[in-house]
C-alpha cells in the first residue's frame, strides 16, 4: 500500500471532506464518493479530472499513485522489467479497494487484461499524431521538414526514434525521458533542437510554447502508438454499478479503432519497447489499420494497411501480412 499518495480532491483540485465510500453490491447515489486513481504527472491529473467533470459527480476524491515508471526516469523502458510501467500500481490500489475508478493513458495499458479487472470505457479520442517541438531559432521554414542535417531531437520511443530516423536520417535521435513539461524544459535548455510530443497531451496541458514552433508528423510516414490520444476508465470486474455508469462515457468508433490497433500490438508481445505503430480509421462498418514494425536504427521499415469489418480480425490479419514480409527479424 506504500505505492499510493491519498490526496482528496474534487474534480477542479480543491481539497474535499469525506464523504460515504461506495461498497461494491450497492447502487450508486449522488453522494457516493467515487475514488479515482491516476499517476501524479500534470497531465495524468488532468485526464483525471476531466473523467470526474463527465462522470458529473458531487463527490471525487483523487487518488495519487506514484508507479514504477515515475520512479525510474534513469533507464530506458528496454532496461525495465515487465511490462504495465504505468498502471500496475494504479491497477494495484484498484483491486485491493483503495480506489474504484482508474484513469489510464489507454497507450499505456498491457494488451493482456488485468484478472479481476474490466475496461469499462474508452474515451473519444484526442488528435493521435505525433508533433516536432522545435526550438523557434532552430526552424527551418523554407524547408519541408523543419530540421537539418545533424540536428537533434529527443525521445524515449522506440517507435518514434525508428520512424525518424528511417524518414530523416540527417538527424540525430537521442534519449529523453520525462513527463511533457520536463522534456519541454530540457528543450528550452537547449540539450535538444527539437523534442518529439502527443499532440493531444500538448492539447490538454495548453503549455506556453512561446519560443517553439510545432510541426505535425504526417501519418503518411509516422504512425502513433496503438491506443494514443484515448483514456481507458479501469473498474473491478464485479463492479457492475460503477461500470453501468462508466459505460456512457464510452465511444464506440474510437473503440473499435483501438481494439484493432491493441489487436496488432498485442501480436508482437506488446510492452513500449516494441518499435510497432498502429492507426486505425473506421468508415461505415469498416476498420482500415494501417500498421508499421521498424528497426531502431532506420535501416529498415515495413508497413502495410488492412480493412476489415472486425477489429481484432484486422489486428491478427496485418501482424500476419507483416511477420510473413520479415517483422520479427526487425525487433
Amino acid at each position: 500500500m506504500s505505492g499510493s499518495a491519498c490526496v482528496m480532491l474534487d474534480a477542479s483540485g480543491d481539497a474535499m471532506s469525506p464523504g460515504r465510500i461506495f461498497r461494491v453490491g450497492a447502487r450508486y447515489n449522488d453522494m457516493d464518493k467515487i475514488r479515482i486513481g491516476t499517476r501524479g504527472s500534470d497531465l495524468a491529473l488532468w485526464q483525471a479530472r476531466h473523467v470526474a467533470g463527465l462522470l458529473g459527480r458531487e463527490r471525487v476524491e483523487i487518488v495519487i499513485i506514484k508507479t514504477q515508471g515515475d520512479k525510474v526516469q534513469h533507464l530506458s523502458f528496454d532496461k525495465m522489467e515487465g511490462k504495465g510501467f504505468f498502471t500496475r500500481e494504479i491497477e494495484d490500489a484498484l483491486l485491493e479497494g483503495r480506489t474504484d475508478l482508474a484513469v489510464h493513458s489507454m497507450k499505456d495499458l498491457p494488451t493482456e487484461e488485468t484478472p479481476g479487472l474490466a475496461v469499462a470505457a474508452i474515451t473519444v479520442r484526442e488528435d493521435p499524431s505525433d508533433v516536432l517541438l522545435v526550438r523557434a531559432d532552430r526552424y527551418a521554414r523554407e524547408k519541408a521538414f523543419p530540421l537539418g542535417d545533424g540536428a537533434v531531437v529527443g525521445t524515449g520511443s522506440f517507435r518514434r526514434a525508428a520512424q525518424l530516423r528511417r524518414a530523416h536520417p540527417g538527424v540525430e535521435v537521442r534519449p529523453l525521458r520525462g513527463n511533457v513539461p520536463t522534456r519541454v524544459r530540457r528543450l528550452a535548455e537547449g540539450k535538444f533542437d527539437a523534442v518529439i510530443l502527443a499532440r493531444a497531451g500538448l492539447s490538454r496541458l495548453a503549455l506556453n510554447l512561446s519560443g517553439f514552433v510545432d510541426f505535425t508528423l504526417p501519418f503518411s510516414y509516422f504512425l502513433p502508438a496503438p491506443a494514443q490520444g484515448a483514456l481507458a476508465l479501469q473498474v473491478r470486474a464485479g463492479d457492475s454499478a460503477l461500470a453501468e455508469i462508466v459505460s456512457a462515457l464510452e465511444h464506440r468508433e474510437t473503440a473499435r479503432a483501438i481494439r484493432a490497433e491493441r489487436a496488432f500490438l498485442k501480436e508482437f508481445g506488446g510492452g513500449c519497447h516494441v518499435p510497432l505503430g498502429a492507426l486505425g480509421i473506421v468508415q461505415g462498418p469498416r476498420v482500415h489499420l494501417s500498421g508499421v514494425i521498424a528497426a531502431l536504427d532506420g535501416s529498415a521499415l515495413l508497413r502495410r494497411t488492412v480493412v476489415d469489418e472486425d477489429p481484432e480480425r484486422a489486428g491478427a490479419e496485418l501482424a500476419r501480412i507483416l511477420k510473413e514480409e520479415g517483422a520479427d527479424s526487425l525487433l
